[in-house]
């Protein structure tokens, strides 16, 4: 059988995995905040972990962790970071010992009057398309996720 030609239409490129599509834009975004991102001192892990306890503040890693989908191995020197940093404060649960709880300071509720008039939407470049993207990709990452949970279901069954 011959190697196949760089003509040939049944190999597969590069720009035709999805997958590589969403990692090369995660990429882009990357390069697109960071002017917006320094000014804050942040990284983007840091950023959305901060986002998050707006959102919900005085959460324990672990929720913290399932909301950011990361690994208490990675979110824990984001999380040491930011507490060097000043923005966020950890410490044990009285009721539960095996419970980290972490919560902002002032300094870090006052970051988000800081980081509010930044605009990560223009910067994405996306415009009016925003929502509609925004919403396509969660549904993708829903349906990721539960083909996901049914692979390791079928993986259990076998």
């Amino acid at each position: 059988m011959p190697a196949p030609t760089p003509d040939d239409k049944n190999v597969p490129r590069l720009a035709d995995f999805l997958c590589f599509a969403i990692y090369s834009a995660n990429l882009a975004y990357g390069r697109a905040y960071k002017p917006i991102l320094d000014e804050l001192g942040l990284t983007y892990t840091q950023y959305i972990a901060i986002i998050a306890l707006w959102e919900e503040d005085n959460q324990s890693v672990g929720s913290l962790g399932e909301k950011l989908f990361l690994e208490s191995n990675t979110l824990t020197p984001i999380l040491k970071k930011l507490e060097a940093l000043g923005y966020i404060r950890r410490q044990r649960d009285p009721a539960d010992e095996r419970q980290v709880r972490v919560s902002l300071t002032p300094e870090g509720r006052k970051l988000r009057e800081k980081a509010l008039p930044m605009n990560l939407v223009a910067a994405a470049g996306l415009g009016e398309d925003f929502p509609v993207v925004q919403k396509a990709v969660v549904r993708l990452r829903q349906n990721l996720l539960k083909a996901a949970r049914g692979q390791g279901a079928k993986a259990e069954a076998e």
